[in-house]
């Protein structure tokens, strides 16, 4: 896969692995980066799925609609993506929190949805349930912070509820930041997401 890794500072701290929105690079979500936790190592993905020339981390039917299959084999085909890198740049495999916006959000959420161990955390800007009518696995581990828009018209404020109480079943800690807006990503909200990574990772 395309991407981008970057060494951080201070090696303790979880690796972040950026998953960028429906058009986007593995560039995009550098600065969110570095608001959220600066010293961090990045490893940033380009999705392998292109939509209309607009690269995406899986296929969609319609807006709304997922390709439940490709999703699936995305999400593994990430999953173990990230095994190699792990191997590759010695980072923590064990230490990982994702940040994804929208269809990024959306395959970051599907790595919880799937595997225990994939992420120590993960920064879930505007997304939707990736998968319905499956069996979560313990995230009793796991810290999610949601940023929401009350006005979303892609993800709705009952999509948001709804994977809260999914994750939350789960065992997941999930904290959700709502925001009178729409599907944009807004500084408040990224400010928000950074205050969360403080408190639950750097101690």
């Amino acid at each position: 896969m395309k991407h981008v890794y970057r060494q951080g500072t201070n090696r303790e701290l979880p690796t972040l692995v950026l998953f960028h929105g429906t058009g986007g690079t593995e560039e995009d979500l550098l600065p969110l980066a570095d608001r959220i936790s600066p010293e961090s190592s990045v490893l940033s993905l380009r999705g392998n799925v292109l939509e209309n020339g607009m690269p995406r981390f899986f296929r969609r039917l319609a807006e709304g609609v997922f390709d439940e299959q490709d999703l699936i084999f995305r999400t593994k085909e990430i999953y173990d993506f990230i095994n190699k890198a792990a191997a590759d740049y010695g980072f923590d495999r064990n230490n990982l929190v994702a940040v994804g916006y929208s269809n990024g959000a959306n395959i970051a959420g599907s790595l919880l949805f799937h595997y225990q161990n994939a992420l120590k955390g993960a920064a879930l800007h505007h997304p939707m349930v990736p998968l319905r009518g499956i069996e979560l696995p313990d995230l009793s581990s796991v810290q999610v912070f949601i940023g929401a828009g009350s006005n979303d018209p892609l993800c709705t404020p009952e999509e948001t509820e709804e994977l809260q109480e999914l994750l939350t079943a789960a065992g997941a800690g999930v904290d959700v930041k709502w925001e009178n807006r729409g599907h944009q990503l807004t500084a408040s909200e990224v400010n928000a997401a950074a205050e969360w990574f403080g408190k639950h990772y750097k101690g």
